[in-house]
């Protein structure tokens, strides 16, 4: 299924979840016209912030993404303790969570590389175009999204944005 951060995102915030959207939404509010089919966020792997992240996301029935369907599993703050990165299949769509990412570390190193943006017109961190670029290339993901990523960053220097 696919994501609807104008689902998510409000879900989220009204939690008071801190997070940074991070992968191909992240790119797209960059102004990238790729289309993904899941929303990764980073999240803040505080106890509490654990704690905020699974009420939030528990009346959507999280589960393991591409797992057996008898394998059991439960999305709660033992489990996200313990964890660290998960793809999740919900009723909002796919959506992966991740406590580190590549080339930049965890939260806090995330968050240092993010902005604040609107997606759909709701307020949230996004990972800024440097940080997806280290992300991308860390990853060994595509190198035409990484070209790609070197070609919004000159275009908004281009237009005087930051």
């Amino acid at each position: 299924m696919m994501p609807d951060p104008e689902r998510v995102l409000p879900i989220l915030n009204e939690s008071l979840v801190e997070y940074v959207v991070i992968g191909g939404v992240a790119l797209v509010a960059h102004g990238s016209a790729r289309s993904t089919f899941y929303i990764d966020l980073c999240y803040k792997r505080s106890k509490e912030n654990i704690a905020r992240l699974c009420r939030a996301l528990d009346p959507f029935h999280p589960r393991l993404r591409g797992a057996p369907k008898d394998l059991p599993f439960r999305f709660d703050t033992r489990a996200v303790s313990a964890g660290l990165n998960f793809t999740l299949a919900t009723d909002l769509g796919d959506i992966d969570l991740l406590g580190e990412v590549a080339g930049l570390g965890f939260y806090d190193a995330v968050f240092n590389y993010s902005e604040p943006r609107k997606i759909d017109e709701i307020p949230c961190r996004v990972l800024s175009l440097d940080g997806l670029f280290l992300a991308k290339t860390a990853a060994g993901r595509d190198k035409d999204i990484a070209k790609e990523i070197k070609g919004l960053q000159e275009l908004k220097g281009h237009l005087g944005e930051e």
